[in-house]
C-alpha cells in the first residue's frame, strides 16, 4: 500500500459535541500529535497507512475514518470530470465492490448533488476501466458498499474514501437491546467526557444492556473496541494482512482486579440482556450485574464515579414520574455517594435541578434525533 514514510490525510467523525475527547484519543496514537486538529462533527489526523489501521481498531469515541484522497477547486463540470480522474482509484476499487457517492454541495457553482455523483462516476470508471455498481450505503450492513464523500463548498471539492464499513460502533457484542438503548460509540465518548480514570470504582444504576458498563470494562483492559470485527480498508486491493494483524494483536490488558464495574437496573430482563451482551464483550468477569432499583443502591468502601442514562421520557408514563425519579435518585446519592464524581444523560435539562446536584450542562449531543445532555458534577 501507500510507503509508510508518505503520510496521509484522515478524518474521525463523531458525534458533534465529543470532537475533543476523540481528539484526545488520536493524539495517543498518531505518530505525530501535533497533526490532530478538531472541527465540527470530528477531527483531521495525518499519519501512514498504519495510523488509520489503528484509529480504526482503537478509537472508542468515533464512528467512522474517512481518509481523504483529493482536495482541488472545481467551477464547471468538465474541471471536476478532469481532476477527479487523476486521482488513484484503482487502489481502493475492485469490480466486484459496489459503492455509492455522499454528495453535498454549498456556496459553489456546482450546486446540483445528482450531477455531481454522475459524473464522478464517470471519473472513476475511465480511471479504472470498469463501471462500479451503485448500491446505496447501508450502515448496519456487515460488509456495506464503498462509501465515497464528495463535500463542495466554495468550489473547493473535498474527496474522502471510507474506511472503516459499518459504523464502529458496531463492536459485535450487542445483539439485543433493552428500552432506549445509548448506542456504543457514544456510551464510551460520555465515559472520556466524565473523566472516569479507569482505575475507580464506577457504577451505572440503570444499566438497561450494559452499554456503559461494557464500554468501561473494555477500556480499563485496554481492549480494542474493533477487535473482532472487519473494515473497508481490508477490501481495498493493496490490503496487506501482515500490516494490520499485528497491530490488532498488541493487547496488553492491565491489572483491574481491584476495581468495581457495577451494572443495575431494576428489570431482570434489562440485567440478563446487559450479562450476555458482556460475555460476547469477553468482559461478563470484570462487571458486577445486580437486579435492583436506584434506592437498592449501596456504596461500595471507596469513591468512584456514577455515570449513568436515567430514563427521560421513553420509558416512564408521565412527567410527575421523571421528577420523582430523579428526586429520589439525587436523594440516594447525596446520603450514600459523598464525594464520587457523577455524569448523567437527560433529554430535559429542568431535571436536572431535581437532583439537588451543581452540574455542568454545556455538554450535548444527538442521539436518535432527541438533544441530550450529559450533565458532569461532584455530589457534595
Amino acid at each position: 500500500m501507500t510507503p509508510d514514510k508518505i503520510d496521509l490525510h484522515w478524518f474521525a467523525a463523531c458525534a458533534p459535541g465529543f470532537e475533543p475527547f476523540l481528539a484526545g484519543e488520536l493524539r495517543a496514537r498518531v505518530p505525530d500529535p501535533d497533526t490532530v486538529r478538531p472541527l465540527p462533527g470530528g477531527v483531521e489526523f495525518d499519519g501512514g497507512m498504519e495510523a488509520g489501521f489503528r484509529a480504526n481498531l482503537e478509537i472508542r469515541s468515533g464512528n467512522r475514518i474517512l481518509l481523504r484522497i483529493g482536495r482541488f477547486y472545481a467551477t464547471g463540470f468538465p474541471e471536476l470530470l478532469r481532476k477527479a480522474e487523476r486521482l488513484n482509484w484503482e487502489a481502493f476499487l475492485t469490480p466486484d465492490r459496489p459503492v455509492d457517492f455522499r454528495v453535498t454541495c454549498r456556496k459553489s457553482r456546482l450546486y446540483h448533488s445528482g450531477a455531481v455523483a454522475e459524473r464522478m462516476l464517470r471519473a472513476v470508471s475511465q480511471r479504472v476501466g470498469f463501471t462500479p455498481r451503485l448500491i446505496p450505503f447501508d450502515e448496519d450492513a456487515d460488509d456495506p458498499s464503498q462509501l465515497i464523500v464528495i463535500r463542495l463548498f466554495r468550489d473547493q471539492c473535498l474527496i474522502s474514501l471510507d474506511a472503516s464499513g459499518a459504523g464502529l460502533h458496531r463492536r459485535g457484542y450487542r445483539l439485543e437491546t433493552g428500552k432506549a438503548p445509548l448506542r456504543e460509540d457514544l456510551a464510551a465518548a460520555v465515559l472520556l467526557a466524565s473523566g472516569w480514570d479507569r482505575r475507580s470504582a464506577l457504577i451505572d444504576p440503570f444499566c438497561g444492556s450494559g452499554t456503559i458498563a461494557i464500554e468501561a470494562a473494555l477500556m480499563a483492559a485496554g481492549i480494542p473496541p474493533g477487535r473482532k470485527r472487519k473494515f473497508a480498508f481490508m477490501r481495498w486491493p493493496d490490503y496487506e494482512p501482515n500490516r494490520f494483524e499485528p497491530i490488532r494483536e498488541e493487547i496488553v490488558e492491565p491489572e483491574t482486579d481491584d476495581m468495581q464495574i457495577i451494572a443495575a437496573d431494576r428489570d431482570a430482563g434489562a440485567i440478563r440482556i446487559a450479562r450476555e451482551n458482556a460475555a460476547r464483550a469477553g468482559v461478563a468477569d470484570r462487571i458486577h450485574f445486580v437486579r435492583q432499583s436506584i434506592s437498592d443502591l449501596i456504596s461500595p468502601e471507596c469513591r468512584g464515579w456514577i455515570v449513568t442514562n436515567p430514563p427521560y421520557g421513553r420509558r416512564v408514563r408521565s412527567h410527575r414520574d421523571l421528577r420523582d425519579l430523579y428526586a429520589r435518585t439525587g436523594r440516594i446519592l447525596h446520603e450514600r455517594f459523598s464525594g464520587w464524581q457523577v455524569t448523567l444523560l437527560t433529554a430535559d435539562r429542568g431535571l436536572l435541578r431535581q437532583t439537588g446536584i451543581r452540574f455542568d450542562a454545556s455538554l450535548f449531543f444527538d442521539h436518535g434525533g432527541v438533544k441530550v445532555t450529559a450533565a458532569r458534577g461532584k455530589i457534595p
